[in-house]
This record gives structure tokens, sequence and C-alpha cells, in this order.
């Protein structure tokens, strides 16, 4: 078991006898407030303080196995070698549980997302790209059984996105996605370049958990909603009926546009989801500058500002540069094959948090 985890079930373990104690203290009981909030936190710890204690139990076993694994008499070895092994394999899964409960629980994982995707660096490629990501996740939805839908979108002449907003119902899905957000780099020859010259382009990534009507409360006073047009394609009654929907929040600032329903309806509706789950990540955000959190749920700082990964087309190449994996296998990583990727980015993350929490 590593050091750092080592470390961090010592404490508990010495938090655990402390709230023993107290529990054991009749002067407790007067105060049923305090008793609760002890008896709370006793329970809680209980668990992994047995596994804690149950691992040292058999590491004492394993050295006495070792012991008689000296000894001068072969079938004595043998035996000793064989009940080591089998102490040692009960071991290691106990440690595997007991790092898993020693993992701090997001309470948002099981959660739906709101996926939002823009064009950064490099033009219509730039555009292009971010059309990519789009079919990318839309995809990697279908291949979990995750439904996705498109929230608002603004579409370029060229068959990219300046910008797209979706949404993808599926239980765990922000424990998969949130670690998509970031800025995504591409390298590869654009169809207009007539020299074959490799143009790099950036596509912005945000992965919000989307808010329950509990999670914010919006008082209308707060909330400003201005209908309008919409642009672009649609028919004539996109021409005659102001269908789009701005909605500002004033207290913030946020501002979320709908255009691509019909129905003014749908556009508010829509709009206020995305606006809800802007503002749920803002209060989340807040709180935990507030209480100066250290532990970090994902792997770097999370700054959307960060270069997360790298697509180059030429080398068939997808590089995460937070845990420095390289997959060589593009065409289906764009066709939603993530779960390589997204595996290995939980588990570092996971290392961090045991990391951080034993520090």
């Amino acid at each position: 078991m590593r050091p750092e985890v080592v470390n961090r079930l010592a404490a508990l373990e010495a938090r655990h006898e402390e709230l023993t104690r107290a529990l054991a203290d009749p002067a407790i009981f007067g105060d049923q407030a305090r008793y609760q909030q002890v008896a709370r936190e006793h329970a809680g710890l209980a668990q992994v303080v047995t596994a804690f204690q149950e691992h040292r139990k058999i590491a004492r076993q394993i050295e006495e196995a070792e012991a008689l694994g000296r000894e001068t008499d072969p079938e004595m070895r043998q035996l000793a070698a064989a009940e080591r092994a089998a102490l040692a394999e009960r071991q290691a899964r106990l440690v595997r549980s007991i790092e898993q409960m020693l993992i701090p629980k997001d309470p948002r994982d099981e959660r739906n997302v709101i996926v939002e995707l823009r064009a950064g660096t490099g033009g219509d490629e730039a555009a292009l790209f971010a059309g990519d990501l789009l079919r990318m996740y839309v995809r990697f939805a279908e291949r979990h059984g995750w439904k996705s839908e498109v929230l608002s979108s603004s579409p370029t002449g060229t068959g990219g996105f300046k910008e797209a907003v979706i949404a993808i119902q599926g239980r765990g899905a922000y424990s998969r996605l949130k670690y998509e957000s970031g800025v995504h780099r591409v390298q590869r020859v654009p169809a207009t370049e007539a020299s074959g010259r490799i143009h790099t382009s950036t596509a912005t990534v945000a992965v919000l958990p989307e808010a329950e009507e509990v999670d914010v409360v919006l008082r209308p006073d707060e909330v400003k909603i201005d209908t309008y047009r919409a642009g672009g394609a649609g028919g004539q009654n996109v021409n005659k009926v102001e269908t789009a929907v701005r909605i500002t929040h004033v207290p913030t600032g946020i501002v979320i546009a709908c255009q691509d329903e019909r129905s003014q309806h749908q556009n508010r509706e829509k709009a206020m989801r995305i606006l809800r789950a802007h503002l749920l990540e803002r209060a989340i955000v807040q709180q935990q500058a507030e209480i100066t959190q250290a532990r970090r749920q994902q792997v770097g700082t999370g700054e959307r500002s960060e270069k997360i990964r790298t697509y180059n087309f030429p080398q068939d190449r997808v590089t995460d540069h937070r845990i420095g994996k390289t997959l060589h296998d593009l065409p289906t990583v764009l066709d939603g094959a993530l779960d390589e990727l997204i595996d290995a980015l939980v588990s570092a993350a996971h290392t961090e948090s045991l990391t951080i929490a034993g520090s």
C-alpha cells in the first residue's frame, strides 16, 4: 500500500478512536445535536478503519508465513509459500477496496450534462474541428446508450460550428465527461490548403452538470427575457415570428440565446436549462473557494485555458497531455471511442485524490 494511503488511513483511525472515546463519555448525551454529529462521523469511518485493521492483520500473517518459509523442512516451506500467496491475494483485494473507500465522492457524478463547444483559433478550420468534436460526443453518447440533444448551435457555411451546445442524458454522464473540459487542439492539412501545409487549430469544450430546479432558485426580477426573429434557415415562420429567445441573468451578466427551435416556448426552455447549468457551476466554484478546498476532482487544474488534448491527423495520433497517454487510432476516437482515454483519466484522478487526502 502506498505511503500516502497508509498515512491517510492512520489519521482516520486516530480520528475514529477519538470519536469512540467521545461516545463513551456520558456528558455527550446531554447534547443530542453533538451526539448525533459524532455518531454519524463515527459510523462513517467504521468501514474503512475496520478494513485498515484487517490489512494490518494480514500483513502480520504474511510476515509469519515468510518466517516459516525460512525453515529447513521442505514440506513446511511449501506450505508457507502457499499460505503466503493466498494471503497476498487477499491483501491486494483489500487494498483495492480501501482505496475505493477513500476516493471522495462527487455528488454530481450521476447527473446529465450540458456540453458547450466553441471554435477557437484557426478560423474555418477551428469551426470544422468544433463540428468534429460535437459528432464525437454524440457518438460517445450513442455507444453508452445515452440520449443527446442539440440545445443551441451556430453553424458555418463550411459545415462547421462557431459554437454548439448539447445535452447528454444518461446515468453517470458527468462522471465520464467531466474530464473533457478544456482546450482541444487539432493538427491537420485543411481541405482548402493547396500546399499541403499542416495547420493547428483549437476548440474549447466546457462540460457542466445539468442543474435541477432545486439546485438553482431564479427570481423573476433576476431574469430578463428578450425575443427576436431567428436568423438563418428555417422557412417563412422564422422571418415572421419572434421565436428566438435571449435570457440575461441580471446579477451575473450571463447571457444565453437559443433560436434552433421553431417554438418560442421550446427555445426559452432550452435557454433556461443552459442558464441553470451555468449558475450551478458558478455556485459550486464559489463554494469551493470559500472553504479553500484543496482537493481537486479532476486531473489538472480544470481551467479551460489549459490545452488538454491534441488530435494529430498526419501521425494518426491522439495525445492527452494531462496524463501523457497517446492512442494511434484517431478515426476511432473521433467516432466516440473515448473510454480508454477516460478510464486513464479516472485512474489518474483517483490517485491524485488519494495523494491530496493523505498529505
